[in-house]
């Protein structure tokens, strides 16, 4: 059920489109749900709200004509019901559910041969949380509101045993409840809890699963929510790469998308985000105060305080500090790419070092080169970007400004200030002397011309 109008979230975007740890939050009981066996899945929309770019491939849209509650939403799916035979009925707001809850839930349900079994919890204070109220058998009778006053008794309100909003159903009964489904009720909704009664008069039992992860009731219905379930889902995840052999050194200043892999014996640094697809490659050491975004990380690679973004860093590079690798930035193994360097759109081949205050931009650096400091390779004309192609084992001196479309040939150094408009020839030493010239006694007269402008009115 994704239907909600998200209203308390104050924001244009839908509110299954915001997300959690780096996935939409409606993607979550999705993923959870195929990782559990489902097979067919459908998202039951508001509409005109368009959520398909947080819908997972191969999902399918329902939409619910009106805003009439839960069960409102699960009948507007009922095509799909009647072609099926077992229903998962999940909340697209509650995006923590595990797969293992949702199998264990499907177990139960299998076991019982009921009609319908339903997910619970109990808490300390259920809140308005609708009560669950059992037979003498132990089987559920029926589900009572409690958002409002008048839904239910204080006896049932003193119930601790919640209904968590998943179910599982058996098709064909359960679409026979459903057209039976009444709005009497104080918010004037059909409710999907009032199916069970429904089952029961019809001669179905309803059975339940008790779940022990609290996960299960963390809905977001503002920012507050929303705060609260991703620090949640972000402390499962580097509980997750925790026990798989990632050393995290400060979890609570750690941020790490769903998305991401860590691969075994890596080190993440306080200050860090990995977000997006990142991946990151056994013994690499990433931070302190770094961000990977969709960034992929060799073996044994150090990243301290530096940002990249969709690059490959080959086994045993290294990159800053302060270094910021932009999109189609690439160092093969035992490059470096050090303090205050920028890369863009080039590749820094094997052992290749580039090591501070230097722009990389539409280039190839051969294996084995090096890049002094202040080198600059001016890449675009004012209408489109052109490469550098600089050989292996150049020596580029400090200050070089390389003005492409250029090529320096293998082994070729250039002279310290150099300004290379022209290819340069393998083996060559380029130059680029301008004569220099010292006027003698300048500042003085600077400081004179200086002081007679302060004193003119």
């Amino acid at each position: 059920m994704a239907a909600g109008l998200g209203t308390r979230m104050r924001s244009s975007l839908p509110k299954m489109l915001h997300p959690v740890c780096g996935r939409a939050m409606v993607a979550w009981p999705i993923g959870a749900a195929r990782e559990a066996g489902a097979g067919r899945v459908a998202a039951i929309v508001s509409p005109g709200a368009d959520i398909s770019a947080g819908l997972p491939e191969g999902v399918e849209t329902v939409v619910q004509p009106q805003s009439d509650g839960t069960g409102g939403a699960v009948r507007a799916a009922l095509p799909l019901i009647e072609e099926a035979e077992t229903v998962l009925v999940l909340s697209g707001d509650v995006p923590l559910i595990s797969a293992e809850t949702i199998s264990a839930l499907l177990e139960t349900h299998a076991a019982s041969g009921a009609a319908a079994t339903m997910l619970t919890i109990e808490l300390e204070d259920p809140g308005s949380y609708g009560r669950v109220v059992r037979d003498v058998e132990g089987g559920v009778e029926r589900v009572v509101e409690a958002k409002t006053a008048g839904d239910a008794t204080p006896e049932q309100l003193a119930i601790r045993e919640v209904n968590a909003g998943t179910y599982a159903f058996q098709a064909a009964p359960l679409a026979e409840a459903l057209a039976g489904l009444s709005n009497d009720n104080a918010q004037g909704e059909y409710y999907l809890p009032d199916a069970l009664p429904a089952l029961r008069d019809a001669g179905h039992s309803v059975a339940a699963h008790l779940a022990d992860d609290l996960a299960v009731t963390m809905g977001v219905n503002n920012r507050v929510d929303l705060a609260a379930v991703e620090a949640e889902g972000r402390r499962r995840i580097l509980e997750a790469h925790m026990l798989a052999g990632v050393t995290v050194a400060d979890p609570g200043s750690t941020w790490i998308d769903a998305g991401v892999t860590i691969a075994a014996d890596a080190r993440i640094e306080p200050g860090t985000s990995l977000r997006g697809a990142t991946e990151v490659g056994a013994g690499s050491t990433v931070g302190p105060l770094t961000t990977l975004i969709d960034s992929r990380l060799g073996e044994n690679v150090a990243v301290p305080h530096s940002y990249l973004v969709e690059c490959d860093v080959g086994d045993g590079a290294s990159v800053g500090p302060f270094a910021y690798l932009r999109p189609g930035a690439e160092l093969g193994p035992g490059a470096k790419a050090g303090t205050f360097v920028e890369v863009k759109n080039s590749r820094i081949g094997e052992g290749a070092k580039v090591p501070h205050l230097a722009y990389v931009g539409d280039a190839e650096v051969g294996a084995g080169s090096n890049l002094g400091a202040g080198t600059i390779t001016a890449n675009y004309d004012g209408f489109r970007k052109n490469r550098t192609q600089i050989g292996r084992n150049v020596r580029i001196g400090v200050d070089t400004m390389l003005i492409a479309p250029v090529e320096v040939g293998d082994g070729a150094y250039t002279g310290a200030g150099a300004v290379i408009k022209s290819d340069v020839p393998e083996g060559a030493l380029a130059v680029s002397e301008n004569e220099q010239r010292n006027i003698e006694g300048y500042a003085d007269r600077k400081a004179a011309k200086m002081q007679e402008e302060q004193e003119t009115p």
